[in-house]
C-alpha cells in the first residue's frame, strides 16, 4: 500500500497464512513465514491436509516427537517456514522446506531472516540437532535465491544464534550468540561474520551483560545495541572494524544510559539514534538521541494525558546485602505516599530464575496496580537476575531455593526497617520462577525477622520431578537440575517445595491458566491440594483460556482483582483505590 494507506493490494493468497513480512533492499521480494504441513510441497497440498482435520471428528493429538507442544500451542505436525513472493504478487516459494522449524520453534525474536543487501540470498535460521526439547542449538543458513544447497555458515557453534542482518555494505553479517549449548540464558554476545572469508569475531569480548535490539548504522560502521543493566536498558555501540590490537577489555561504548530503550534505528543524515523507552511510571514513548554526545529528548508524549491524573510515583532504587553479596532492586510507593504513616509492605517476586525487575511499564504484573491500592512494593533481584554481570546469572542454577531466597528474605528484612513499613504486615506474589520461590516461601516461612502472612503464587513450579516430566522446553530444567530426575535426584528432591508441605501454613491464593505448557496447571493443582488437606486458607483460580500470562484484558482485571482482595483480606488493610487497573 502507500504510505498514506490507500491503494492496497493484496501480495499472497496462501492457505496457511502469512506472517512476519521482511522486504528486499530492491524491493522485489518479500519474505515471509507460514505454518506449513512438511510433507506438502503445494499450496493445494496444505489446504487439503487443513480441511480434513478441521472437518474430521477426531481431534486426537498424534506425535512422534519432543517440543510437541509450546506455551499454548500443540504443534503435531506443522513446522514453520520461510518463504519468498515477487512483491507484485504470484505463488510463493518455501525456501526452507523439510521436516525442521525455521525460524525455530520459540525463537528469540521472532522474525530471524534478512535479504543480503545484493538482494540475491536470503539468511535464516534452524536448529539442525534432531532433538530440539533439549537443544537451544540455532545455526544461521544463507541461501541464494536461484536455488542450490543453503550454507551453514555458524557449524560448529553449538549455543543460539539468531538475529542475522547484513552491514548495508554487503561485508559482514552481523548476530547475536550465546555459547554454551542448552543453556537460554548464557550471555549474548555480539558477532560478525565476514562473507569474504568466512572468519567470525566477537565484537562484545569482555562486555559482561546481555546484548539485544541490534542494528547497523547506515555506513556500515558502528553496531547499536541494548543491554539491561542494573534494571534498566541502555543503549550502547562498538565499531564493526574494532582494533583488536589495542587489547582493551572491550570496544563497548555506552552511549544512551538511564533509559528502557528497544526498537532502535538510526539516522547518519540525523546524526541521531531513535528508540522506544519507558518506565515504571510511563508508557513507552518515542526518544532520540545525538550519536556524538547520547543526548536523549523526548519526541512523543502519546499516553501522557492519560497517565497525569494518576500521579505515578517513580520506582526507587534500593540495596541491601544478600546471602553473599550486594544486591539491588526496587522499591514502588504509592501516588500519595505520607513518610509519616505506616504501609503494608508486598514483595513481588520476579521469573525466570534468569530475569529481573527493571524500570520499565508492563502490561503483566504492573507494579503501580499493587503499590496504588494503598502498598509499598518491594522487587528484588536476586541472584539469577540478569543485569549484573553472568556470574550472577549463573549463580542460581542447581540452587533454586538457597541463596537466591536468602537474597530475598534479607532484602525484605532490610526494607521493612523503613519506619513506613508495617512490618506486621507482609505479603509476597509471584510467578514461574518467582510462583516457585512463594511456594517454597511456604515451606520455609520461619525468618525470625518478619514472616509473610499471605501469599499468591501463579503458575509456579511446585513439584520439580513431575515438572520435569510435562515441561516442553527440557533443556531447561536439564541446565537447572545437571540432568533429569532420575539423573540427579538429589538435587531434585533438595530443591523442590512439595517436599515440605507439611510445614505450610500461610494463606496463599493459587492461580494458574489451563492452557499453560511451560508450567503446567497441574502444578498449581498440586499445590492446592496440599494447602486443602493441610487446612491452609486458600483458593484456586484457573483460567481455562489462559497460558503461562493471564493477558485477555477481562481476565487481567478479574485476576488482578482477586489478586488485591486477597491481599486487602489477610493484610487488614485498604485505602482507596487511586489507580485501577487498566
Amino acid at each position: 500500500m502507500k504510505p498514506d494507506g490507500d491503494d492496497k493490494d493484496q501480495v499472497t493468497k496462501i492457505s496457511t497464512g502469512a506472517s512476519q513480512p521482511v522486504w528486499s533492499p530492491d524491493g522485489k521480494w518479500i519474505a515471509f513465514s507460514s505454518e506449513v504441513y512438511p510433507e506438502c510441497s503445494t499450496d493445494a497440498c496444505n489446504k487439503a491436509e487443513d480441511e480434513k482435520a478441521e472437518n474430521s471428528k477426531v481431534k486426537a493429538h498424534v506425535t512422534t516427537r519432543l517440543l510437541y507442544r509450546h506455551w499454548v500451542e500443540w504443534r503435531d505436525r506443522k513446522r514453520t517456514h520461510v518463504f519468498i513472493v515477487d512483491s507484485d504478487g504470484g505463488i510463493a516459494r518455501d525456501v526452507t522446506p523439510g521436516d525442521f522449524d525455521s525460524p525455530p520453534y520459540g525463537a528469540a525474536s521472532g522474525r530471524d531472516y534478512a535479504f543480503s543487501p545484493d538482494g540475491r540470498s536470503i539468511v535464516y535460521l534452524r536448529n539442525p540437532d534432531k532433538v530440539e526439547a533439549i537443544s537451544t542449538n540455532s545455526d544461521i543458513y544463507v541461501a541464494s535465491l536461484n536455488g542450490g544447497e543453503p550454507r551453514n555458515i555458524t557449524a560448529g557453534m553449538n549455543g543460539y544464534d539468531n538475529s542475522p542482518i547484513y552491514t548495508p555494505d554487503g561485508k559482514y553479517l552481523i548476530f547475536l550468540s550465546q555459547a554454551t549449548p542448552a543453556f537460554e540464558s548464557d550471555r549474548w554476545r555480539v558477532m560478525r561474520y565476514n562473507l569474504a572469508n568466512g572468519e567470525i569475531v566477537e565484537l562484545t569480548r569482555g562486555f559482561d551483560q546481555q546484548a539485544s535490539n541490534i542494528t547497523v548504522s547506515p555506513d556500515s560502521k558502528t553496531v547499536y545495541f541494548t543491554a539491561n543493566l542494573r534494571g534498566h536498558n541502555p543503549i550502547f555501540s562498538v565499531p564493526v572494524e574494532p582494533d583488536f590490537r589495542l587489547r582493551i577489555a572491550t570496544h563497548v561504548k555506552l552511549l544512551v544510559e538511564n533509559v528502557y530503550a528497544g526498537h532502535l534505528g538510526t539516522s547518519e543524515r540525523a546524526g541521531r539514534i531513535v528508540f522506544t523507552s519507558s518506565s515504571n511510571a510511563s508508557p513507552a514513548e518515542i526518544y532520540s538521541a545525538d550519536l556524538s554526545t547520547g543526548a536523549a529528548s523526548q519526541l512523543t508524549r502519546v499516553t501522557e494525558s492519560a497517565i497525569a491524573p494518576f500521579k505515578l510515583r517513580p520506582a526507587e532504587d534500593v540495596t541491601w546485602m544478600g546471602a553473599l553479596k550486594k544486591a539491588h532492586g526496587f522499591i514502588l510507593k504509592p501516588a500519595n505516599f505520607d513518610p509519616s504513616k505506616k504501609y503494608p509492605l508486598i514483595v513481588l517476586i520476579h521469573g525466570g530464575p534468569q530475569g529481573a525487575w527493571s524500570d520499565n511499564w508492563g502490561y503483566r504484573w504492573n507494579p503501580q496496580i499493587f503499590a496504588n491500592r494503598g502498598y509499598v512494593v518491594f522487587m528484588p533481584n536476586p541472584r539469577g537476575s540478569t543485569g549484573y554481570g553472568q556470574s550472577y546469572v549463573n549463580d542460581v542454577t542447581g540452587d533454586w531455593g538457597g541463596k537466591a531466597y536468602r537474597d530475598i528474605m534479607n532484602g525484605v528484612a532490610a526494607v521493612a526497617k523503613n519506619r513506613f513499613i508495617d512490618r506486621n504486615n507482609i505479603g509476597a506474589a509471584g510467578a514461574s520462577y518467582g510462583g516457585y520461590m512463594v511456594d517454597w516461601i511456604l515451606g520455609h516461612n520461619n525468618d525470625p525477622r518478619f514472616k509473610f502472612k499471605v501469599l499468591v503464587s501463579h503458575a509456579g513450579v511446585y513439584n520439580l520431578e513431575s515438572m520435569a516430566g510435562a515441561t516442553e522446553e527440557l533443556w531447561f530444567v536439564r541446565w537447572e537440575f545437571k540432568g533429569m530426575p532420575w539423573d540427579n535426584p538429589t538435587l531434585y528432591n533438595k530443591w523442590s517445595p512439595h517436599k515440605f508441605a507439611k510445614n505450610f501454613n500461610t494463606p496463599t491464593l493459587v492461580t494458574a491458566g489451563e492452557l499453560d505448557y511451560r508450567v503446567p496447571v497441574d502444578q498449581s493443582l498440586q499445590l492446592f491440594t496440599a494447602l486443602q488437606m493441610h487446612n491452609v486458607d486458600s483458593k484456586l483460580i484457573v483460567f481455562p483460556d489462559e497460558g503461562h500470562w493471564i493477558q485477555k484484558p477481562q481476565n487481567s482485571e478479574f485476576w488482578y482483582g482477586e489478586v488485591m482482595d486477597w491481599f486487602d483480606k489477610h493484610l487488614k488493610y485498604r485505602e482507596k483505590l487511586s489507580c485501577r487497573p487498566f
